[in-house]
């Protein structure tokens, strides 16, 4: 059967899951569009449980990116020397604030957004997403990679750019904003590494579940 043919098909199988998590926010707790951009490249790598930790005290320190934008490493590694990769991160980071200047500067579109140190296009998805902007791709995160091929809409893919592709020729543009964070809400929540198949919203249409029940 060819994966690419009956992508209506499978924007109308997704259904259950869009549903339930159309709109959720991202589990990286913040509150504007900068805190979300410095999150995001804090992220890589590392767990959003532990971002959100470090989080306030960092926040506290710098604001805004007008604030870091005047820091330098000395300072800035501190609020970050528990996170994965912290020098290398924290060199990101100043070099983005240096180069976007202020808040009201952050670019919403992909070209911008992975144009700057840091920001992949899975971080990009991410950020357009929460800003409720038109999607330009599909957050392909860790759990979309695992999930995705586990339910057998696209063939197996360690690789997020290679997911991404696959899951933009396999469903329609209309729902790429949201299908990323569903499914990886749903890989978060229920189809962990050890998946509790009997929860799950979509197991009519899944290839493990059928294979494993």
């Amino acid at each position: 059967m060819d994966l690419f043919e009956n992508s209506n098909d499978w924007a109308k199988k997704l259904e259950p899951i869009l549903t339930k998590y159309k709109g959720k926010k991202h589990p990286l707790d913040y509150h504007n569009l900068y805190q979300l951009l410095v999150m995001v490249v804090l992220s890589a790598q590392d767990s959003d449980a532990h971002v959100n930790k470090i989080a306030p005290a960092l926040f506290e320190a710098y604001p805004n990116i007008k604030s870091l934008a005047v820091s330098n490493p000395e300072a800035l590694i501190p609020h970050i020397s528990s996170v994965r990769n912290f020098g290398t991160k924290a060199n990101w980071l100043l070099e983005i604030a240096q180069t976007i200047q202020k808040d009201e500067s952050i670019p919403l579109t992909m070209e911008g957004l992975v144009a700057l140190k840091g920001i992949g296009r899975k971080s990009a998805n991410v950020i357009m997403r929460e800003a409720k902007v038109p999607a330009e791709g599909i957050i392909a995160d860790l759990h979309v990679i695992r999930v995705a091929p586990r339910i057998g809409f696209i063939t197996e893919a360690k690789d997020g750019i290679k997911v991404e592709k696959q899951l933009m020729q396999v469903l329609p543009r209309e729902i790429w904003g949201e299908i990323g964070m569903a499914i990886s809400f749903l890989g978060r929540e229920i189809c962990r590494p050890q998946p509790k198949c009997p929860e799950c919203p979509v197991n009519g249409i899944c290839e493990y579940y059928r294979e494993h029940q």
